[in-house]
């Protein structure tokens, strides 16, 4: 493949290829409407589906519900349980899908006429997952029934134990399942691998899948008769926690995730959701937010509470009706959200230390003690991206028991490498997704799940190295890039997991002022051969290759720069700036 722009050995060290055909904008004759549709057609979308994946629908990408295994039946319990008012929980787990899915149920049922209660575990002291003595407790408090979200899947001793008590619990999950099943009165899984049609749908996340299951409840009653005397609930008016909780988890957004998120963000900008109303003022987003403002604003604070605060934050932030709650925990949130900022800046500059020693592993795996086990999943992230490779983090307490988290690269399914290492007896528990995983090992056993995790995803790792390249969708002179410009690119979206955000390259440009701004971004203002100016920023890159580049460029030498077109909306007016990501002499 020939490189684009002929750019075979770029300043970060790969080649530069167009995702799809190019799409030249150094003559400016280019339309919106041609821009779109390369965009679209680039990441998979077949030419007779444009118009339905550029303007994705809830009616052009839902499945019938009933295609999954366990949902009538799920939905059969559920609705008897609100005939009946019984009393339900809904268990949760600690992330934006967690309280997400948590949630979206919750507001259902209290539409249906049904009060559910909510439990959600603490990180540190229960850890993921349901536990048997929460599920007993829950029992003996009088729940009959219970429905787990995001978690369940794995948890076979605690549902056993719930059987035991006499309740009954449903699972809602997305996560990875074993062959074998756990006891549960449904468990409703795109995952599970006895499924058929549903499992098209394993890319959701559990909030889709909650999704799913609250139309089929709403479609039993309306068999039923039930909103003969009161109005049916409109579920498409909670598709902005559906939205939320999808791009949060880093689902893949094609398929019905698009029509989620897309619809989704509709309704987030109607503002129906006092919770997140206040969620979108503590973060200060003053504009109708869009797909990426989901992922890097609010659910980063609503991960917080889990994360170093309390876990039942998100969904009491999601379910409640009053304003001044809803402001208080938004700003409790935000709070917890700048201490969670300290603590994994401090895990991240360890964890790259000592990741710097393993570069003969296809997977890294660094663990230390003190390490706070909220923040250890973000620190994968970044030392995933560091590293470009997969990357597994570990907290291990004061009794060497270490909980882990572990995020992939596209290409190497870590969610299945740690199954097979928790059947082989290396981990006390596990299980995940193919591009995020957690874990709980013991100290003695972390030296040996290294080397498992080493040797099963090695020939994937370096497939996936053989193949890295920058991906570019378009290039574009300096002065096309204008914020008309950055809105033509998002009419391609929503962008996401799957669905990757436009990347264009621009130049030849020289750089007329750089300088270091914040801790480590690399800020500069870069001119064109048309003669106009555009300010770019390189974050968290004043150590590396790139931003040291940029650095010392100068006025004389030329450069591509290659990046994401955004809306730097802090001025007086909307300006369109380029956050790089690569770069390449042009001389």
């Amino acid at each position: 493949m020939k490189p684009a722009l002929d750019i075979a050995h770029s300043i970060s060290g790969q080649p530069w290829h167009w995702r799809g055909g190019a799409i030249d904008g150094l003559s400016g004759n280019f339309q919106p409407d041609d821009l779109v549709t390369g965009l679209l057609l680039s990441r998979g979308c077949a030419r007779a589906e444009i118009d339905t994946y550029r303007t994705p629908t809830i009616r052009g990408f839902m499945p019938n519900p009933s295609i999954f295994r366990d949902m009538d039946r799920a939905a059969e319990r559920i609705v008897a349980a609100i005939e009946t008012q019984e009393k339900v929980t809904i268990f949760g787990d600690y992330d934006v899908d967690g309280a997400t899915s948590a949630a979206l149920l919750i507001r259902l049922l209290r539409a249906l006429g049904l009060d559910a209660g909510y439990y959600i575990p603490d990180r540190l002291m229960e850890g993921y997952g349901p536990s048997g003595e929460a599920l007993v407790k829950l029992a003996e408090q009088g729940s009959s029934l219970i429905v787990t979200v995001d978690c369940g899947a794995q948890a076979f001793e605690a549902l056993q134990q719930a059987k035991d008590a006499g309740v009954d619990v449903i699972v809602v999950d997305h996560h990875k399942c074993a062959a074998e099943l756990p006891v549960a009165h449904s468990l409703v899984n795109p995952n599970r691998l006895d499924e058929e049609e549903g499992a098209s749908h394993g890319h959701l996340a559990a909030v889709g899948v909650a999704f799913l299951l609250g139309a089929a409840i709403v479609r039993r009653l309306r068999e039923a008769g039930y909103f003969k005397d009161q109005p049916e609930p409109k579920l498409i008016e909670l598709l902005d926690i559906v939205a939320l909780g999808t791009v949060a988890d880093v689902a893949a957004l094609h398929g019905l995730n698009r029509a989620f998120v897309a619809q989704g963000l509709k309704v987030m900008a109607a503002q129906r959701n006092i919770g997140i109303n206040a969620l979108l003022e503590a973060s200060r987003l003053d504009r109708a937010p869009i797909a990426s403002d989901l992922g890097f604003r609010l659910g980063p604070r609503i991960n917080a509470g889990g994360r170093v605060g309390k876990s039942d934050l998100g969904v009491r932030l999601l379910t409640t009706d009053d304003p001044e709650e809803a402001r208080a925990i938004a700003a409790e949130l935000e709070h917890f959200n700048e201490e969670r900022r300290a603590i994994e800046a401090a895990v991240t500059e360890q964890a790259l230390e000592l990741g710097k020693g393993q570069d003969n592993r296809s997977v890294a795996l660094v663990s230390a003690r003190g390490w706070h086990p909220g923040v250890i999943g973000i620190v994968a992230s970044r030392l995933k991206e560091k590293l470009h490779r997969p990357a597994v983090v570990v907290a291990l307490d004061e009794d060497g028991i270490g909980k882990g988290s572990g995020r992939s690269v596209a290409g190497a399914d870590l969610g299945s490498a740690v199954l097979a290492a928790k059947d082989t007896g290396l981990l006390m528990a596990g299980g995940g997704h193919p591009m995020a995983a957690g874990l709980t090992v013991a100290a003695d056993k972390i030296d040996a799940l290294a080397d498992f995790l080493d040797e099963r995803l090695a020939e994937d790792v370096t497939r996936a190295r053989g193949e890295r390249a920058l991906q570019l969708d378009a290039v574009v002179a300096p002065g096309g890039v204008t914020p008309a410009f950055v809105a033509a690119l998002e009419e391609g979206g929503p962008y996401g997991m799957g669905w990757p955000a436009p990347r264009i390259a621009t130049g030849p440009v020289r750089v007329i002022k750089a300088d270091i701004v914040g801790t480590d971004h690399v800020r500069a203002i870069v001119a064109g051969e048309d003669g106009r100016s555009l300010k770019t920023i390189a974050f968290r890159a004043a150590d590396t290759p790139l931003g040291q580049a940029v650095l010392s460029a100068g006025t004389t030498r030329k450069l591509w720069v290659a990046g994401r077109a955004k809306i730097d909306d802090w001025g007086p007016r909307p300006a369109a700036e380029l956050h790089l990501e690569d770069a390449a002499w042009a001389d």
